[in-house]
């Protein structure tokens, strides 16, 4: 987060007071709104039942691994939200760089744990980028509420970001600090 913060804190958009800084910024909000709210919905299906069954249904019926797709739209949201589209590149990059080891061993965890069941599920349902038409859903669902409010906790950070970047915008703008790079 401080390496983000200095990155940012560095740098200003070519675009800065244009009408293309502004929907840059605009598209990356709303990257970040969607981030959040599917990342609450997915929290919403594996509060109390990630260990203990495979879950199948609701964003997980449409793509395996539903937190991780809502993460890479909040960090190109974020990447947006500087107004550049160099951050967004970057953003997306290093979460497209990252996550792949990690999914690679969440499956193996699950594989190794419901067998058949989750090859079954493997071989319906893709792995990243979702597929709406496959959507499910149970008529009910019983959710742990000390885990999703802790969930809910572990969301806001999507939002934070943006203020830190609107911040130092700020910062930018009265002066308090000068950018050394400006970024396309």
């Amino acid at each position: 987060m401080l390496a983000f913060f200095l990155a940012v804190l560095a740098t200003e958009s070519v675009h800065e007071g244009s009408l293309l800084s502004t929907a840059l910024f605009l598209v990356g909000l709303a990257l970040v709104g969607l981030a959040t709210v599917g990342r609450l919905w997915c929290s919403l299906y594996i509060s109390g039942y990630k260990q203990a069954q495979l879950v199948t249904t609701g964003p997980y019926s449409v793509c395996r691994n539903p937190l991780y797709f809502f993460s890479l739209l909040g960090f190109a949201g974020i990447g947006f939200a500087t107004e550049t589209l160099t951050f967004a590149v970057v953003m997306v990059a290093a979460m497209l760089f990252a996550y792949p080891s990690v999914i690679r061993r969440e499956e193996q965890t699950l594989r190794e744990k419901f067998g058949a069941a989750f090859e079954e599920y493997c071989a319906r349902t893709p792995r990243l980028f979702p597929d709406f038409s496959r959507f499910t859903e149970p008529e009910s669902w019983t959710v742990n509420p000390r885990i999703f409010r802790r969930s809910m906790g572990e969301v806001v950070w999507f939002v934070w970001f943006v203020g830190i970047i609107e911040l130092v915008e700020a910062l930018h703008e009265y002066r308090f600090v000068e950018p050394v790079v400006r970024l396309p």
